[in-house]
């Protein structure tokens, strides 16, 4: 499986990781499925172990536990963070272009080829 981490990425990972409470073993779990203006519809959690079926991803030491369909959508991909005064979150290039309509209108919605995820809400996991 190949991905790649740009630096503003692997910073913000490694800090979820780090102050997520999950342990020195955590990781981080992302989820990422067809769908969505953007093309992707995606969320994650930090994580003390992998969940059945996931397959534990490292990158740059950054350990990943990535389900089946989320390895599949994020081969070759790049993965970058923003965190602009309109945007913050995951920010994820792929390959495979958006199909969106005309009719399509969301705020997560980065153009072709391209997810975010908003990371404004994020709640600690009890």
């Amino acid at each position: 499986m190949e991905m790649t981490l740009t630096p503003a990425a692997e910073k913000f990972v490694r800090r979820m990781v780090r102050f997520g409470g999950a342990g020195e073993h955590a990781g981080f779990r992302l989820k990422v499925s067809a769908g969505g203006c953007s093309g992707l519809a995606s969320e994650f959690t930090v994580e003390a172990a992998p969940q059945a079926g996931d397959a534990v991803v490292e990158v740059n030491g950054v350990k990943f536990f990535l389900p089946a369909e989320s390895r599949l959508l994020l081969e070759g991909a790049i993965i970058d963070f923003a965190d602009t005064p309109t945007n913050s979150g995951l920010t994820f290039v792929t390959a495979t272009p958006s199909s969106c309509g005309s009719g399509c209108s969301s705020s997560s919605s980065t153009g072709s080829g391209m997810a975010s995820i908003d990371i404004s809400h994020i709640g600690h996991k009890h």
